[in-house]
């Protein structure tokens, strides 16, 4: 599989149902410069990012920058409540930029300039040069350095810029069938033909032994989806002890919820699980100091169902709370990710201590028995 769209591609047409925010737009004037951020709204690094590129827009303006965020192939029920779902999550990140926000439901421009350059992920940014031209194709960070050299005319020529295009189609072309085999297993999942989707997860551990995601649906899909304990049991017991193997903290943290996840372990052999989720534990509160605060709370989260479950409620209580401090002791740029994290610890404390608690002004209480 090769990329359709790279450097010095001629730019794709805009083709969009509606225009949120902004005049609208049908052609690349010659002379700008244009910067397409494609977004989601449920992707926790996309707000961030935009409005960091609206920061550029007003400092570059007189440059001929000009930032339009797309939000292209959004899943809902219709395309009323799918612009709906977009337009309130532009007035949460952008209420006081001007940048143009443009919503495509048809996915046009999702085939015509995420899938024809094989980017899959969001945020994802395609600056267009003043002869409507691409000129770069990544993420929205890396374009506080990119963008200048786009201005003065350095970048498409460069070396650098070659070297940027030829690693994101590498890293692009083996994500591809990758990404392929994820969608096999959930449009199999989706009519539960299980062999389907069992041999495409098989495949998937088989050709890419570095990725967990596919160990981690293997059990989803036996212990959640298809109810085969015992079948998911082997494959949750090999997943952690792969984990244990390459003490990787990535690793560690997908074994530990699914150990101790949403599933009934009842029929399961306890001693072995909980001997499991005590290493998985310890080590991963080895490599806990790597992590920022977000990731060391959430580490600690997770950890603490296992002291939980297996008795020790005063060591549960005591990650939770010292995860809370994790969040309070450094600065968190992605808000939102921040107030979900409050509120899933939060709800964790109450249930561990049996009573309300608070973080600041927030305060949560036990559910009621019925």
């Amino acid at each position: 599989m090769t990329s359709r769209l790279g450097i010095d591609s001629p730019a794709p047409s805009i083709n969009v149902q509606h225009w949120l925010r902004g005049d609208p737009l049908s052609n690349f004037q010659s002379g700008k410069i244009y910067i397409l951020e494609f977004f989601s709204t449920t992707c926790s690094g996309c707000g961030p990012a935009l409005s960091h590129l609206a920061q550029l827009q007003e400092e570059y303006s007189d440059m001929g920058v000009e930032v339009i965020g797309v939000a292209a192939n959004k899943e809902a029920a219709t395309a009323d409540k799918a612009r709906a779902q977009v337009d309130a999550w532009a007035s949460k990140w952008l209420p006081n930029t001007n940048i143009r926000i443009a919503f495509d439901y048809s996915g046009d421009m999702d085939k015509h300039w995420k899938q024809a350059s094989l980017t899959f992920h969001v945020p994802q940014a395609f600056v267009v040069d003043r002869d409507g031209s691409i000129a770069f194709i990544g993420h929205p960070d890396a374009l506080e350095d990119v963008l200048p050299k786009v201005m003065d005319g350095s970048w498409r020529a460069s070396a650098e810029a070659k070297n940027a295009e030829n690693e994101r189609i590498a890293e692009a072309e083996i994500a591809a069938p990758m990404r392929a085999l994820f969608d096999r297993i959930r449009a199999a999942t989706e009519i539960e033909d299980w062999k389907t989707a069992l041999s495409a997860i098989k495949e998937g551990i088989s050709r890419f032994p570095d990725n967990f995601k596919f160990h981690q649906r293997h059990v989803e899909t036996l212990m959640g989806e298809m109810r085969d304990m015992e079948a998911g049991w082997t494959a949750l017991d090999q997943f952690a002890r792969t984990a244990i193997e390459r003490n990787s903290e990535d690793w560690l943290l997908a074994a530990m919820r699914e150990l101790f996840g949403p599933y009934d372990y009842s029929g399961l052999p306890s001693a072995e699980r909980f001997s499991m989720g005590k290493e998985l534990s310890e080590r991963i509160l080895r490599l806990y100091p790597q992590q920022d605060a977000l990731s060391r709370a959430e580490s600690y989260m997770t950890i603490a169902r296992y002291y939980h479950e297996s008795g020790d409620n005063d060591r549960a209580v005591d990650l939770i709370e010292q995860a809370l401090k994790f969040l309070d002791g450094e600065p968190l740029p992605d808000v939102e990710k921040h107030e979900r994290m409050v509120a899933h610890l939060l709800d964790r404390l109450t249930k561990y201590k049996g009573e309300q608690v608070c973080y600041g002004e927030i305060c949560a209480a036990p559910p009621k028995q019925s």
